[in-house]
């Protein structure tokens, strides 16, 4: 016998609200239906029975995926304070049938006609996004935009119609009407779905509903409708508030069919996959572009834990005092007393039903952090969103990558967290070298669970430190790799070697082997090295081959600790290295500033990599001629000439009398003032402190200065202030005395030969002055 239509109960409710999550229940309850309706994808109904396995702890999310199409996706994420998930519990608990009854995601992933121009996705209640690459898809609780005039008028709505009844009821957003009005009031708790029925009625009647909106809700009176043909009893349907109205409207099964006809054709079974995933606590907040979610998860999980509680708000207080008192600050027991009082205070001046989450903040600013703002920002996020990561049973089907990916997390003990983590790992050891391998695939396949901070650094070449944090998108992200294979390994070998086929740059096709090798990627490795070998021999283009040297220098270095075999890169980096050296002095002529200035980022990025390697001698010689050569070049660019001449002073190549009638050439009035300032900045970009040892250069740099015409000076003035900036305070202080004064303090004892003009002894002393902040000078000019 079917159930009547007058025994259909409607339940509208707030996606993970805890007020309309303990009502719900109470409703539940008294009602005892005999099948619940949840909105949700109609063909994941056999996924709810997963939600009530010992095992699986929200937050969690149900995932839906095109098994052929990467980048097509979708979830719906549960709270342990969702209205839908304690449903689902409640049902599964009493063995009642229980089932989704929204538009089926093999409609919602598939292509639309070419007459339909909205997507499966817009307007979506629960479902998140598309793709990893949106999100920020429109949520349906993200209501439609309609006008700004009173409910009593004929307009439509110009806005979020929650947020306009916030603004009329003079509250800051939706959300806060909404906790004070349904979530939070104790009052009318028999009526509290009725109330709420009225209101989506009245705000319905004056907003625009959105065709996707419009085709949902006829796909649900449809389902629900099948549900009362087949059930003896009460039917309860659950479904976000604004839908009810719509819901219990009268339709005919025709008018409901003709609705639908826009819609794509559905997906075959083989093309659809869903499967449960751990979510993060941060991720159900609005702020991470999650359209259906709240301001505060944490805070809502403490109201739904301590639901019957009446120390419930103590009790939050009580922690963000230990939360303040671990960040350091001092927190009395006076202070949290004062706040109690404060935020009971506060709700009944401000005319709220019961205290709220504004409230509390604000009496924990004034009385426990002294009106002190910052010390509450300091641990806002913290107390707010938490860092809380679902898990899912060990026998719940998962998507094959993401299986993997739990297996190996569980045998390493790397437990996926929502905040962020240091990880130290020695490679020496089995487990630290496991460890990297795993989070170096998961770079490769975009999805960067660990980001190194420090690899090889001064702590030695067999350390990494690594940052870690998990986020819920990475499960997307790892679904859009199945398409290179099932296994975390396999994938990203499969990943990289296309990228491998697919780039022609000699730089990164050099990080990109550094990656392979670094995660163990063998196949990828070998396809990687053959394309710089191919490629290598048939480059002329000098960057190139200079960018390449870095990161394979950087594998032969470090390579040792992760079992490599070497000899094939070692001979790669030899053939790059002499290539690089032949160019180098015919590639640096004519160049434009930035040209100038990327060629000597890459250079001083070569040459300290080379000075690592420690080649042979004869290679290094190949090196030092052609930095050689670069310096004597008239033709070649001025500040390229000028970091060649450094890097052999540096290292020892070129005598001082050599390079004292370079620069006193370079530096002379012969010479362009563009080009001798040009010069000057490669030669000092990095060493300008040798002028604090070196009197000849000192004396050099000095003259040039001062025969500068002013204006001239004041033109380059920029350029000077640049490299005389990279002295810190103690050597800009014994740079001033030894100009100033003609002193070296703590060089070595040595006194200068320097004589300065009265007129530049006059000028020093009044910077002098001025840098002191001695305002003696000034009034008196």
């Amino acid at each position: 016998m079917a159930a009547a239509q007058n025994d259909i109960h409607y339940f509208g409710i707030r996606h993970h609200g805890p007020g309309s999550c303990q009502r719900l229940l109470s409703e539940l309850e008294t009602l005892k239906p005999a099948k619940i309706l949840i909105e949700g994808p109609s063909d994941c109904s056999e996924d709810i029975q997963w939600l009530a396995k010992h095992g699986m702890t929200p937050p969690v999310a149900l995932l839906a995926y095109h098994a052929e199409q990467s980048g097509s996706s979708l979830y719906y994420p549960f709270a342990e304070f969702s209205p839908e998930y304690q449903a689902c519990l409640f049902a599964l608990q009493r063995n009642l049938d229980v089932a989704f009854i929204d538009l089926p995601i093999a409609i919602q992933l598939a292509k639309p006609e070419p007459q339909a121009e909205e997507s499966a996705l817009d307007d979506s209640e629960t479902v998140l996004e598309k793709s990893a690459q949106e999100p920020e898809a429109k949520s349906e609780t993200e209501e439609p935009i309609c006008s700004d005039n009173p409910l009593n008028e004929s307009s439509e709505i110009s806005k979020d119609p929650f947020s306009y009844l916030a603004e009329l009821s003079g509250y800051e957003d939706g959300e806060s009407w909404w906790n004070d009005f349904i979530e939070q009031n104790s009052d009318n708790q028999s009526l509290i779905f009725e109330l709420i029925e009225t209101i989506m009625t009245e705000l319905r009647a004056h907003t625009e509903i959105s065709d996707r909106d419009i085709q949902r809700e006829a796909y649900m009176r449809l389902e629900i409708d099948k549900a009362r043909k087949q059930t003896e009893g009460p039917i309860a349907v659950i479904c976000g508030a604004w839908h009810v109205p719509a819901l219990k409207e009268k339709h005919t099964l025709k008018a409901n069919r003709e609705i639908l006809k826009s819609l794509p054709p559905k997906l075959t079974k083989s093309k659809v996959r869903s499967a449960w995933v751990p979510w993060t606590s941060p991720r159900l907040a609005v702020a991470s572009g999650y359209g259906a979610g709240v301001k505060a998860p944490q805070w809502y999980q403490h109201l739904w834990r301590h639901r019957d509680n009446p120390q419930s708000l103590s009790l939050w207080l009580g922690k963000i005092a230990q939360t303040l008192r671990e960040k350091g600050h001092i927190v009395s027991t006076a202070s949290v007393i004062e706040a109690v009082r404060l935020y009971q205070a506060l709700a009944v001046i401000r005319n709220k039903p019961n205290v709220g989450l504004e409230e509390v903040r604000d009496s924990v600013i004034s009385s426990v952090c002294f009106g002190e703002e910052l010390q509450w920002r300091e641990i806002e996020q913290q107390l707010l969103l938490g860092n809380e990561v679902g898990s899912i049973p060990d026998d719940a089907p998962l998507i094959p990558l993401l299986e993997d990916l739990q297996k190996q997390q569980k045998a390493l003990r790397l437990k996926p967290e929502a905040l962020e983590k240091n990880l130290a790992l020695d490679l020496r050891s089995s487990a630290g070298l496991t460890k990297s391998i795993l989070l170096h695939r998961l770079t490769v396949l975009n999805v960067p669970w660990g980001k190194i901070t420090d690899a090889g650094n001064s702590r030695g070449t067999f350390r990494e430190r690594w940052l870690l944090c998990w986020q819920p998108e990475f499960s997307v992200q790892l679904i859009e790799n199945l398409v290179y294979g099932n296994t975390i390994e396999l994938a990203a070998n499969n990943k990289l070697i296309e990228a491998f086929n697919q780039e022609n740059q000699l730089s990164q096709l050099a990080n990109s082997v550094q990656l392979a090798l670094e995660a163990q990627l063998n196949a990828a490795a070998e396809v990687g090295l053959k394309r710089i070998d191919e490629h290598a021999t048939h480059t002329t283009d000098t960057l190139e081959l200079l960018s390449s040297l870095s990161p394979l220098i950087s594998i032969v270095r470090y390579g040792t600790a992760r079992e490599l075999s070497l000899h094939q890169i070692g001979e790669l980096v030899e053939r790059l290295m002499v290539q690089a050296a032949v160019s180098l002095p015919y590639s640096c002529r004519n160049l434009n500033q930035e040209e100038a200035i990327h060629y000597c980022r890459v250079i001083n990025q070569a040459h300290q990599s080379i000075l690592i390697a420690e080649f042979e001698q004869d290679l290094m010689s190949e090196w030092w001629n052609s930095l050689c050569d670069v310096m004597a070049l008239d033709s070649a660019d001025a500040q390229v000439r000028g970091l060649s001449a450094r890097l052999l002073y540096v290292s020892e190549k070129i005598d001082a009398d050599r390079l004292h009638i370079l620069l006193q050439r370079m530096l002379s009035s012969s010479v362009e003032v563009s080009e001798s300032a040009k010069f000057f900045e490669g030669f000092f970009d990095g060493v300008i402190d040798r002028l604090l040892f070196d009197t000849s250069l000192r004396k050099t740099v000095e003259n040039w200065l001062i025969d500068l015409d002013e204006d001239v000076f004041v033109e380059f003035l920029p350029l000077f202030r640049r490299v005389f900036s990279q002295l810190d305070a103690m050597e800009n202080r014994r740079f001033l005395d030894t100009v100033l004064n003609g002193k070296q303090n703590a060089t070595r004892g040595t006194t200068p030969d320097l004589t300065l003009t009265d007129s530049w002894t006059e000028h020093f002393t009044a910077v002098s002055k001025l840098i002191r902040r001695d305002t003696t000078w000034t009034q008196n000019q």
